[in-house]
């Protein structure tokens, strides 16, 4: 069998299972099992197909049509335009958390707090898009802040980061004048609605924290002020329904009427607030 061949079984194969894009997901599983980028695949479809890689290639097909995430398949994911390496101990970065980034760099900053870090991938892209920037990322998952330490490790950037477990702020020192956040956000009664790839693979513990979905914005509301510099900015992910509730919380501690920003799909997917003047 020829790549090629191979590479069209596996899209209809996907697609008999309801992978939303099979083509895109079989080419990327496939440039991962023949071990090229993704983008000279082409140049590979009329390569000799090894049967290690034919092996390869097979399993990858039948876990991703199980509904394991590509993400975990291949081990990395793009963000920002770098690859970050995930596995199931982190939340895939999304396009969707590009906003808060795009919001962050709008203004110069020195010393970042990214709360909840997981795979390192926002703060990890601030410090590189900054770099005379310093930060702190904090989770409560010890192979959390592993997958971290290793994204920093592979962005050169382990003098600038900073990676400590801690119960979002309970280990966190200084002062800082850009705090941000992706924090676990969805309803307990939404989990059941989710994507398989998402409710089956991806750490429960990033995904909710219960209940409403809004315990980490209570946390954040009634302790960011302590770490904020006077000019300090404090930029927080939500889901597309949170942003009156969670505006409301931060005004209810103090923090200037919030902007609520949306993302490329105009959903509201960033708060944005800071201290008064």
């Amino acid at each position: 069998m020829t790549p090629t061949a191979a590479l069209q079984s596996a899209i209809q194969r996907l697609k008999s299972v309801g992978i939303p894009d099979p083509a895109r997901d079989a080419r990327l599983l496939l440039a991962h099992a023949l071990g090229v980028a993704s983008d000279r695949l082409t140049l590979a479809l009329h390569d000799p197909f090894p049967e290690d890689a034919q092996q390869r290639f097979s399993a990858l097909i039948e876990a991703r049509a199980a509904r394991q995430p590509v993400s975990h398949l291949i081990g990395r994911r793009g963000f920002w335009g770098r690859d970050f390496i995930v596995s199931r101990d982190v939340l895939d970065p999304r396009p969707d958390t590009e906003a808060l980034i795009a919001e962050a760099l709008k203004a110069p900053f020195t010393r970042v707090l990214d709360l909840g870090t997981g795979s390192g991938a926002i703060l990890l892209t601030l410090l590189a898009e900054s770099p005379h920037a310093q930060g702190t990322g904090v989770d409560l998952s010890p192979a959390a802040l592993t997958v971290a330490q290793e994204n920093a490790a592979a962005l050169n950037l382990t003098d600038r980061a900073t990676l400590t477990p801690s119960d979002w702020f309970a280990n966190v020192t200084g002062s800082f004048d850009l705090i941000v956040s992706n924090p676990p956000y969805i309803a307990a009664a939404e989990i059941p609605a989710l994507a398989p790839e998402v409710r089956d693979h991806e750490p429960h513990m990033a995904l909710t924290p219960g209940g409403d979905g809004l315990g980490a914005y209570r946390i954040i509301a009634a302790q960011a002020a302590e770490y904020m510099t006077p000019e300090a900015r404090l930029l927080l992910e939500i889901g597309p329904t949170q942003g009156a509730a969670v505006a409301q919380l931060l005004q209810d501690h103090g923090f200037e009427t919030p902007r609520i920003l949306p993302d490329l799909d105009q959903r509201d997917r960033v708060v944005s607030t800071r201290l008064p003047r």
